[in-house]
């Protein structure tokens, strides 16, 4: 199931580096995070709580914040040197939390839905200077 959701999870950011890539980029590096977090909808139990603001809430059970330096080459050759970097440290962070998920199961909230997303989550990107998203090819 973990592995199901990486998969997808890969594939949804792979999507939007895609389209962002086609945007016009700014010439300077930058620093920011990026983070995802993991939500368990859970029903509110009082009838005039749901009634005025819905019936589930989501409750965050796990959130990773990845810390981004974006290095910005002088020549094309330095461009595929930095590019393979920056990939390579990419994959081992998101290496080390995936065995992080993997050996520590338990606060993994059970899951109550047949959806093929039971657990919603949402990837925030928080720039601390302007360019460095468009950089990397976030947005």
């Amino acid at each position: 199931m973990i592995e199901k959701r990486a998969a997808e999870l890969a594939r949804e950011l792979d999507a939007e580096r895609t389209h962002s890539h086609q945007q016009q980029q700014s010439r300077s590096g930058g620093r920011g995070n990026i983070s995802v977090q993991f939500f368990e909808k859970k029903r509110r139990k009082a009838w005039y709580v749901r009634a005025y603001s819905g019936g589930d809430e989501e409750i965050c059970w796990e959130s990773w914040t990845v810390k981004v330096t974006v290095a910005e080459p002088r020549t094309e050759s330095e461009r595929a040197k930095v590019r393979k970097a920056m990939e390579q440290t990419l994959l081992t962070t998101a290496l080390k939390i995936v065995t992080c998920v993997n050996t520590n199961k338990d606060h993994i909230p059970p899951i109550t839905t047949s959806e093929s997303n039971p657990f919603p989550y949402q990837i925030n990107v928080n720039q601390k200077d302007a360019s460095w998203a468009a950089r990397m090819g976030i947005y």
